[in-house]
């Protein structure tokens, strides 16, 4: 339920930890302000199995999609060399970060979807890490604002089938585990529905969304398969890992460039669609994040992957083929990734913050895991330097901002606002807004920070 904060007004119906709440009188008027004030400082409301759904704080625009930046373009940065960084007071720069999301967003996002899902889950990462209640209870506040009494999900629609929906499904394990709440296993419950007749090409791969028929992207390895996997490891459905292993392979196959060993953003199993080669179907460039969400479903979903599944070896080798791109490519001054990947300083292209992180994630955690060769952890090293020296900015209010993340990038679907095509072309990757704080960013730039112990 969305309950506005500027006007103190009671709803004639109101429902108050599950229960129908009715009039307007001083206790009702109370009781209304406590949870405005739980909500707006992100506070959990009691763990109880019949904890309702927290109230929502007005959904302000791009609420987790960053801040403008001027003329929505690329910041200039120093290009400097990369170099190892303290913050200003000395805690970890993966505390500091994710500090400042909950300082700004007590509210995480206006909607349930993976913008939010990439970060709080980050956050969790560090709360777990530093046994921190507060970073906790932010999780679990803002996993609340949508999940109801009976499991149902607020806004998620199944017959969308949009694969990007089922992504932050993944905090529910965790908080199923820690509160013994059955909520959250009826919504993960939900969310595995979908996959089961999810609309799919006919080779078996999971289409992107129910409006993008026969395409499979990059991204949707990472919304689907990580929840996937967790699902079957912890409710025990062992057939689900063949239809893991059979998403990640397939997309390896379809997309992966011979020459470059790079991987094309979206293909297109009906060679149908304006942005898709007639011969391949594959669309026309490399965009950094596409391929960072990739190498980062591969690392997340391993870690639930049975180590004696016969395709584990190929899932690994699709890891390895991309780590040895990856590094090719890596911006020789800065350690830094370029917006199209393999088009270092061409007019327009910028060295960009989400591609950057999830790169430095998923090579360290790779090489610490044994996935990739140890060297890849001075990579990552290299990369989160590069990261520091760049594009990390201190405020004066003690938080701490990463700037030039690019807001979205797609193929096909409507038009923009500006009337234009998602063409996947050159011109159009490097048109799409440039803000800062953007969570496709920033989680993963908490993920990196964490693993690297920085």
């Amino acid at each position: 339920m969305t309950i506005p904060l500027p006007r103190m007004r009671i709803a004639a119906r109101l429902r108050i930890h599950g229960q129908p709440f009715a009039g307007s009188s001083t206790i009702a008027r109370r009781e209304m302000m406590r949870i405005r004030l739980l909500a707006l400082f992100a506070l959990s409301l009691a763990a109880s199995p019949l904890h309702a759904q927290v109230a929502h704080l007005p959904a302000g625009t791009g609420l987790g999609e960053g801040t403008a930046q001027p003329g929505n373009a690329p910041i200039e940065i120093p290009n400097a060399a990369p170099r190892a960084r303290a913050s200003s007071d000395g805690r970890p720069w993966s505390v500091r970060v994710a500090e400042s999301v909950m300082r700004r967003n007590p509210q995480t996002h206006r909607r349930w979807d993976y913008t939010q899902g990439v970060v709080l889950g980050a956050i969790e990462r560090v709360g777990l890490a530093r046994n921190d209640a507060a970073m906790l209870d932010y999780v679990r506040t803002n996993m609340d604002r949508w999940i109801g009494p009976d499991g149902s999900i607020e806004g998620y629609e199944m017959a969308e089938y949009n694969i990007d929906e089922v992504s932050q499904g993944r905090l529910l394990f965790g908080l199923h585990q820690r509160t013994g709440d059955a909520r959250y296993r009826r919504a993960a419950d939900l969310l595995r529905q979908q996959l089961r007749t999810h609309p799919r090409t006919p080779e078996g791969g999971f289409w992107h969304k129910q409006v993008y028929p026969q395409q499979m992207w990059l991204d949707g390895l990472y919304m689907g398969q990580p929840f996937l996997a967790e699902y079957a490891k912890t409710y025990g459905e062992p057939a689900a890992f063949d239809d893991v292993a059979r998403q990640f392979l397939l997309v390896a196959r379809h997309t992966r460039d011979p020459r470059t060993g790079l991987m094309y953003h979206a293909w297109d199993y009906a060679k149908a669609q304006p942005w898709a080669d007639s011969a391949t179907g594959l669309s026309a460039n490399f965009w950094g994040r596409a391929m960072g969400w990739y190498v980062l479903g591969v690392v997340e979903t391993l870690d639930h992957f049975p180590a004696d599944h016969p395709d584990r070896a190929a899932i690994i080798q699709t890891l390895r083929d991309a780590a040895e791109a990856i590094e090719r490519v890596q911006d020789p001054v800065t350690g830094l990734w370029w917006n199209v990947m393999d088009q270092p300083n061409r007019a327009g292209n910028y060295l960009e913050a989400s591609a950057s992180s999830m790169f430095v994630y998923a090579l360290a955690k790779a090489a610490r895991l044994g996935y990739v060769a140890p060297e890849y952890r001075q990579v990552a090293e290299r990369g989160f330097d590069g990261l520091l020296s760049n594009l990390v900015r201190e405020n004066a209010d003690g938080t701490v901002s990463l700037i030039n993340v690019v807001q979205v990038s797609g193929v096909g679907g409507n038009p923009r606002r500006d009337g234009s095509y998602r063409d996947g072309s050159y011109a159009y990757y490097v048109s799409e807004p440039v803000v800062t704080d953007d969570y496709k960013g920033v989680g993963p730039f908490i993920l990196a920070a964490l693993e690297l112990g920085r």
